[in-house]
């Protein structure tokens, strides 16, 4: 009896041994199955995908310009209004230097320093007499 129960566990062990080697190669065709099943449709997958990656990034193009767009034109209205105020602060800017200039004029004028006006005023009458002096240093 011996004998046959090492006979079994023999058996049991190359029939374990079997299965094992069955079920690897059936692994093995498979992996060689989807090997070839991918170099047949593989390509035309890849084309798929290719289409549907083209279509991504037409919607994801459209999409980017439209919010290019709205931001270019929110700039130039940005743009538009700043020329706007900075027209508004120069006209301001003017004013207070004109007020300012006429009030420190005023200021010189009080306490008898003349004004660039008087200064020309005065420039033109001296060379109208010094012209008059020459003729008459002519005439003798």
């Amino acid at each position: 009896m011996a004998k046959l129960t090492l006979k079994k566990k023999e058996d049991a062990q190359d029939s374990t041994l079997s299965e094992v080697r069955g079920y690897a190669r059936k692994i093995w065709l498979a992996g060689v199955g989807a090997y070839a099943r991918v170099g047949q449709e593989g390509s035309e997958y890849f084309k798929e995908l290719v289409k549907a990656g083209e279509v991504v990034e037409k919607r994801g193009k459209k999409t980017l310009d439209k919010k290019l767009d709205a931001a270019n034109g929110q700039l130039d209205e940005a743009a538009e209004e700043v020329s706007r105020v900075r027209g508004k602060v120069e006209v301001q800017l003017d004013k207070i230097e004109k007020a300012f200039d006429a009030r420190v004029a005023r200021a010189l004028n009080r306490i008898g320093i003349p004004s660039k006006h008087d200064v020309e005023a005065l420039s033109i009458k001296l060379e109208q007499l010094t012209e008059l002096l020459e003729r008459v240093a002519r005439k003798p």
